[in-house]
Order: C-alpha cells, then structure tokens, then sequence
C-alpha cells in the first residue's frame, strides 16, 4: 500500500474518531458491490488499529434492519462500550429504514457511478489500490442513485 492511500485511510479514520472520540461507534462502508465494500473495510480497520482503536468488522451479507439491530447493533454497545464496528455491505445499509443506525457512513464509487449524497464521506475506488476521497458539489450532483 502507498504512502498516499495509508494516508487517505488514516484521514477517514481521524475524521471519524474526532466527530466521534469514544463510546459504541457505528461506521458503515457501502457501495453497490458488497465485496468491495468489505475489502475497503478491512483496510480502514488496520488503519483503526494503528490508531489505538479497539475494531471489529461485521458484513451486513443476508441481514435486514431487524437482523442488524439484534444480531450487530445491540449485542455491540451492550459488549464493547469504547470501540469502533465497521459494517460493510451493500446499497441496503443506506436506505432511509436503516442508515439511521450508524453514526458515520462512507459510500464507494468506482467508473461512472454516482455518489449516494446522504453518505458522510464518499471515496472513489476505481483504482482500488489508489483510493481517492471525493468531496461533491451537493448542489450540482444529480439525485442519489435510489438504494
């Protein structure tokens, strides 16, 4: 991994850990591709690890809202008070019935695809080994690819 791309994850972990410094975090990384969604979070939580956090990752694979509150959500504040859970998956983790449940969200974009514009952060990987943040002009960006 280059010196650029441990950077950009580092940034998205600070930017994280200072809206959110301690306690049961909840950060979503999404994209249309699940794998890719858990590949890039598996290298955001080395960067978490680097970083002092305390970090589990979870796949949101085969899970609605229910099965994400019981199965991840709970059992997570009720067991790790101060830690940070990467959930990745796919469109499903940010539609409006359950993005409510993380407290920061990052959406992947790869080629032609449009970012999903309620995600915190959104991070293009077309070249995967070269991620790249995006900041979008909210304004000129077409409505969010529905979910």
């Amino acid at each position: 991994m280059t010196e650029e791309t441990l950077t950009l994850y580092d940034d998205l972990v600070r930017e994280f850990t200072h809206n959110y410094p301690r306690g049961a975090r909840l950060l979503a990384v999404a994209s249309i591709d699940a794998d890719r969604s858990r590949v890039f979070a598996s290298h955001l939580a080395e960067a978490m690890e680097r970083q002092g956090i305390d970090t589990r990752q979870v796949t949101a694979e085969g899970r609605d809202e229910a099965a994400l509150r019981t199965e991840v959500v709970e059992p997570f504040r009720a067991e790790r008070p101060d830690a940070a859970i990467l959930i990745s998956g796919d469109t499903e983790l940010l539609t409006p019935e359950i993005r409510g449940l993380w407290h920061h969200t990052l959406w992947l974009v790869a080629g032609d695809e449009r970012p999903y514009t309620a995600a915190s952060a959104i991070v293009d990987v077309t070249d995967p080994a070269h991620p790249t943040r995006r900041f979008a002009d909210f304004c000129a960006v077409p409505p969010s690819v529905k979910p």
